[in-house]
């Protein structure tokens, strides 16, 4: 038995080793699209959540390079004048500025457009890109629980309040953030809050599909106004994302040279935030640059419809 468990671990190891020295190659294959477009940006006002690293932090980055006045909307302002400092001095763009915002609390979303509205007169550009992942069970501030409130419904709440703005600058984006696990996501009307079954796993992609869903219908809420929208899967990223979960950070370690860089992950936001003539493909999902599948549930107009009305009935707002 020994011998054959030493076997099996000499085989297991030959075979990792291979995979690493193939790593570059793999990552190459799988590294996925690029946002290829120039356009330049001075002039124009962008917000990203969550913007303080990883793919939001990139996304600022190219964002600065191209001339915006960039608007990093975080829950920990010192981490995010850490990064903002870091894209002023690679950018050479003085425009990077940190705001507070927790999307875990509804009177911080508030907060925030309320300061954001005061200072700017236009905004061209909101990418939402903020997010948690298989958080063991809590709630927010407000009592949702944490995927569907951070994720979702903090998200849909910023978009109402930042969307007249956003019809005034027109020609004006909205970029959600959303994940190809959405495929095993479902919309649980009668356990929306996860109170009578709770899967982190499952909380997670019932939140990205939520983020698909959303995006659907604001696109059809938005035909006429110059206003467009996008929900994107950045791919399979090294980013801080699975900190709450050991098994996941442990496979992440592991397969770490597999997976995509931050800045890899920021090109369909990126595209979808600025590649020209992707007006007519409003409210659709992108992945690697380019329109992707979704699931049938993700297409379901009927579920789209009942969880904008929810979202608005738990939010306690009216959005015409």
């Amino acid at each position: 038995e020994v011998e054959k468990m030493m076997v099996i671990l000499g085989l297991l190891t030959s075979f990792l080793s291979f995979l690493y020295v193939i790593a570059p190659s793999i990552r190459k294959f799988f590294a996925g699209g690029v946002c290829r477009t120039d356009v330049q940006l001075p002039g124009k006002i962008v917000v990203i959540t969550g913007a303080n690293t990883g793919i939001g932090k990139e996304t600022a980055r190219e964002l600065a390079r191209r001339g915006a006045r960039v608007y990093i909307a975080c829950r920990d302002v010192l981490k995010g004048e850490s990064a903002a400092s870091e894209i002023r001095a690679d950018t050479k763009n003085s425009q990077v500025l940190v705001r507070k915002l927790d999307l875990s609390d509804t009177k911080s979303i508030r907060a925030f457009a309320e300061g954001f509205l005061a200072e700017e007169k236009q905004l061209h550009i909101l990418i939402n890109n903020a997010g948690v992942m298989m958080c063991p069970y809590s709630k927010t501030a407000d009592g949702f629980e944490t995927h569907l409130g951070v994720n979702h419904l903090g998200h849909f709440l910023l978009t109402h309040l930042l969307l007249e703005r956003l019809k005034e600058s027109a020609p004006a984006r909205v970029v959600n953030l959303s994940s190809v696990v959405h495929i095993a996501g479902k919309i649980r009307f009668h356990d929306l809050q996860g109170e009578k079954r709770y899967s982190r796993g499952f909380a997670y992609c019932h939140s990205k599909l939520a983020n698909v869903l959303f995006t659907r219908q604001l696109a059809k809420k938005l035909q006429g106004t110059g206003v467009t929208t996008y929900s994107v899967h950045p791919g399979i990223v090294r980013s801080e994302l699975v900190r709450h979960s050991f098994l996941m950070c442990l496979l992440w370690r592991l397969f770490s040279p597999f997976l995509k860089s931050a800045r890899e992950g920021a090109q369909t936001s990126l595209h979808c935030a600025l590649a020209e003539g992707l007006e007519p493909l409003s409210g659709k999902y992108f992945s690697d640059c380019k329109r992707a599948w979704v699931s049938p549930r993700a297409r379901n107009n009927k579920t789209a419809e009942r969880l904008w009305a929810v979202s608005c009935e738990l939010l306690g707002i009216q959005w015409k």
